[in-house]
Parts: C-alpha cells; sequence; structure tokens
C-alpha cells in the first residue's frame, strides 16, 4: 500500500498504514489469488457513514483483473445488510478508481477540494440500495 499511487501521492507511508489497517474500529478484508495477497478493503461499520468504504488496495501485480470489483462487491454484500448506503471517496486524479466505481454504480454526491493533497480533490460517492428512513437491517 505505502509503495504505489494512489498512496504515495497521498504521503501514506509504512507507519501510517499500519495504523490504518490496525485500526480495531474497522473491519478488514483480505483478498488472496495462488496464496498472495492480492488486495485489501478496510470498511467504517460505525459513526454518521455506517457502511464507508475506507481502503481499497489492490497489489499492482493483481490489478485489471476483477479483485478490486469482487472487493467492492463483497464490501456492498456485507454494507448493505446493516446500511441502505455505501459511502467511499476516490483522489481526483485516481482515474482507475474513478473509471470502476462508476462502472459499478456509485454517483457522486460531493467533492471536498484540497482535502488531502493541494490541487487534487477528494470524491465523495455513494451507491445507494434506498433512504435510511424505512430501511431494515439483517
Amino acid at each position: 500500500m505505502a509503495t504505489s499511487d494512489p498512496w504515495i501521492t497521498l504521503g501514506r507511508g509504512y507507519e501510517d498504514s499500519l495504523r490504518i489497517v490496525s485500526d480495531p474500529t474497522r473491519e478488514v478484508y483480505v483478498a488472496k489469488a495462488q496464496g498472495e495477497l492480492a488486495g485489501f478493503l478496510i470498511l467504517s461499520m460505525t459513526g454518521p457513514f455506517v457502511g464507508y468504504v475506507q481502503t481499497l488496495c489492490v497489489h499492482p501485480d493483481h490489478q485489471r483483473r476483477g479483485v478490486g470489483t469482487l472487493l467492492l462487491r463483497f464490501a456492498e454484500e456485507r454494507i448493505f445488510r446493516e446500511s441502505p448506503n455505501v459511502f467511499l471517496c476516490v483522489s481526483s486524479f485516481n482515474t482507475d478508481a474513478r473509471r470502476l466505481y462508476h462502472r459499478l454504480g456509485y454517483d457522486v454526491v460531493g467533492e471536498l477540494t484540497d482535502y488531502l493533497v493541494r490541487g487534487h480533490s477528494e470524491i465523495l460517492l455513494r451507491k445507494t440500495i434506498g433512504p435510511l428512513a424505512g430501511f431494515r437491517s439483517g
């Protein structure tokens, strides 16, 4: 994670990455291919944005092989059991991820200019199966 983009552009080093993965309030899921780490997913299922995909990371050797799609579909299945909304942010410079999220039906709901890196935005995306009102988890 710390040795590839977008993490390099975001200034996330090894220690930052380790802290994020080790956060006990987050759910971490791993994808493997032929016994190797292919990617991972970090979800936040607490707070104001229940169902927030904090991190979706695919190892460069496994990109464009469906790993990101499988991880995100897994995240949606997990989140939609407890919330009608999946939220995530994507950096404006991360065009491959933006294309993936658009293809999977995510809509732009906001933009945070210069939020993490000057000159770039974090784009807030949402995929929904309905409003919070009347939603029953399970």
